[in-house]
């Protein structure tokens, strides 16, 4: 478990360190120089790109930091639906994984 965590905190700040640097450039975008209207799409394209990037570091990062509470709790290798615990493997691949694989897959086909 003590393993789990710290994979979790570095993982929490390099994604702490990735939204920074998102939004660092977003600001630089926010600033335009004079440029024409093909640089300008450009920049345009560049910038939804860098916010997709962002939201999605921002998700991942809401899932380390709830895992890292659950770890905490002591609930950090028990399924937070049904309570069973969450097969090692998943954990390796996935450290902030907080549904067991048959929860996850439920969860997948409700979004879906």
């Amino acid at each position: 478990m003590e393993d789990r965590q710290k994979v979790l905190e570095a993982l929490r700040e390099e994604l702490i360190e990735r939204v920074d640097r998102y939004k660092v450039h977003k600001l630089r975008l926010e600033n335009p120089l004079d440029r024409d209207m093909e640089e300008q799409a450009i920049e345009l394209e560049n910038e939804e790109v860098i916010d997709a990037l962002e939201e999605e570091a921002e998700e991942e990062l809401r899932q380390v930091v709830h895992a890292l509470e659950r770890i905490e709790e002591g609930a950090g290798e028990q399924c937070e639906r049904c309570g069973e615990g969450i097969d090692p493997r998943r954990l390796e691949a996935i450290p902030y994984a907080t549904l067991c694989i048959d929860c996850a897959e439920l969860e997948g086909r409700a979004q879906a």
